[in-house]
C-alpha cells in the first residue's frame, strides 16, 4: 500500500516539497514556468492573491534558473530545458520584514543585501545603505562582473513596504515608502541590458 503524500501547507521551498524523503504534494507548474522563461520578456508581474503560492513559485524559477535540474526529474521541464545555462539568482524577499519605521525599512534592506552579498559569493562593502538604489545597482553589477551572466532578480512581496505602513493614522511613512521602493527599483531600469 502506498503511503498517502502530505500536503505542503505553509511551504514555500520548491527543494524542500520535492525531497522524496519528505513525500509532499507538488502540482507541477514548471510547464508555466518554461513558458515564461522562453517568452522573451525580461519582466513579470505575477499577481495572485495571498496564499496562491506566489513565493513557491519564485523559488522554482530560483532552482530553475540555478540549473538545479536533480529536483525536476518527472516534471514537465525536466527534459525540455537546457540546464547547462544557469544565472546567478538575486532573491529579494520584503515578507519577513517589519516596516513601521524609516530605521526598519533600513535594516530590512541592510538584511536583504547582506544576505544576497554572501549567497553569490560577493564581497560589496554597502557603505550608504540609506540610498537603495546605489546598492541594488552594486549589487546587480558586481553579480554580472562576477559570473559574466545576464542576473535574475525575483522580488516577493514587492509592495509589503507601503501596505505596512497605509493603514497608519499618518500617512506619510507609507508615501515615503512608496518613495523609497521606487528608487530601488528604478535600478532594474538602469540595468537592463544585465537582467535575464
Amino acid at each position: 500500500m502506498q503511503k498517502r503524500k502530505k500536503l505542503p501547507i505553509g511551504k514555500q521551498t520548491f527543494r524542500d516539497i520535492r525531497d522524496p524523503k519528505e513525500n509532499y504534494v507538488y502540482i507541477d507548474k514548471t510547464h508555466d514556468a518554461l513558458n515564461m522563461i522562453e517568452d522573451g520578456s525580461n519582466y513579470y508581474f505575477l499577481s495572485r492573491p495571498r496564499r496562491f503560492g506566489k513565493s513557491l513559485f519564485l523559488d522554482t524559477l530560483s532552482e530553475i534558473f540555478l540549473g538545479h535540474k536533480q529536483h525536476f526529474e518527472g516534471l514537465h521541464i525536466y527534459d525540455k530545458y537546457d540546464w547547462e545555462q544557469s544565472y546567478p539568482v538575486i532573491k529579494i524577499s520584503f515578507g519577513s520584514g517589519s516596516y513601521s519605521s524609516k530605521v526598519l525599512i533600513n535594516n530590512e534592506f541592510e538584511r536583504i543585501f547582506a544576505e544576497n552579498n554572501k549567497t553569490l559569493g560577493l564581497h560589496i562593502a554597502y557603505k550608504e545603505l540609506s540610498d537603495s538604489r546605489k546598492c541594488f545597482n552594486s549589487l546587480i553589477n558586481e553579480c554580472y562582473d562576477k559570473y559574466g551572466k545576464k542576473v535574475v532578480v525575483l522580488i516577493d512581496e514587492y509592495d509589503k513596504l507601503i501596505l505596512d505602513n497605509i493603514g497608519n493614522d499618518d500617512k506619510s511613512l507609507s508615501l515615503e515608502a512608496r518613495d523609497i521602493l521606487r528608487n530601488f527599483y528604478s535600478a532594474l531600469k538602469d540595468n537592463d541590458n544585465k537582467l535575464r
